[in-house]
């Protein structure tokens, strides 16, 4: 089976074709079935041979179509200091992108 690392969001995800990853949200305007390419691949193994790369494998890319793009539940983010009268509370919803491989090259 082959499969591939990237590097996207400041992390690495391992990626075969087919496979539906949850990834950090791109910069640019986007929407729901854009094609994306992924240039910065880690290390290519097609069950053969291993490929990495020193520290991208040049000529390497992946794409991928944007299936859904959307938030994470809310995390509450609380501080509070006791007997002084400090409290605040702030929400957060991280914005990601779910995407498809569709082909590694």
């Amino acid at each position: 089976m082959e499969f591939a690392v990237i590097q996207t969001g400041g992390k690495q995800y391992r990626v075969s074709v087919g496979d539906v990853v949850t990834i950090e949200k791109l910069l640019g305007t986007h929407k729901v079935g854009d094609s994306l390419v992924f240039d910065k691949v880690l290390m290519v193994d097609n069950g053969h041979d291993t490929t990495i790369g020193t520290p991208y494998i040049t000529g390497a890319a992946i794409t991928a179509k944007i299936v859904d793009i959307d938030r994470h539940a809310k995390i509450e983010v609380i501080k509070y200091k006791a007997k002084a009268r400090y409290f605040k509370n702030r929400g957060h919803r991280q914005p990601f992108f779910k995407i498809k491989i569709e082909a590694l090259k």
